[in-house]
């Protein structure tokens, strides 16, 4: 499973949220991020804030696509002949 390093954008919306003097919290961090990330490593990383000012290194799953474009062709293709085939059947009856 590949993983997704979100360090960076939460470094990024906690200093965003800090510099305009409001008190971060779970709610304001969660609906400024670009991308979704678990509520616990939120939490997590807020804890860590609040303690040492510190983001620690978080890293989110990414979602797998499920097929590269190659192997969605293939299997329309494949799709394609089988139903050919059949019709093909169908006419001759």
């Amino acid at each position: 499973m590949q993983t997704q390093n979100v360090t960076e954008e939460l470094h990024r919306v906690l200093t965003s949220i800090s510099a305009e003097g409001k008190e971060p919290t779970v709610a304001l961090i969660k609906a400024r991020l670009s991308i979704p990330v678990p509520m616990p490593a939120i939490i997590t990383t807020l804890k860590s804030w609040k303690t040492s000012n510190n983001v620690p290194k978080v890293e989110v799953a990414v979602p797998q696509t499920a097929h590269s474009v190659e192997e969605r062709i293939a299997q329309l293709e494949a799709q394609v002949q089988a139903l050919t085939a059949r019709l093909e059947q169908l006419e001759r009856k």
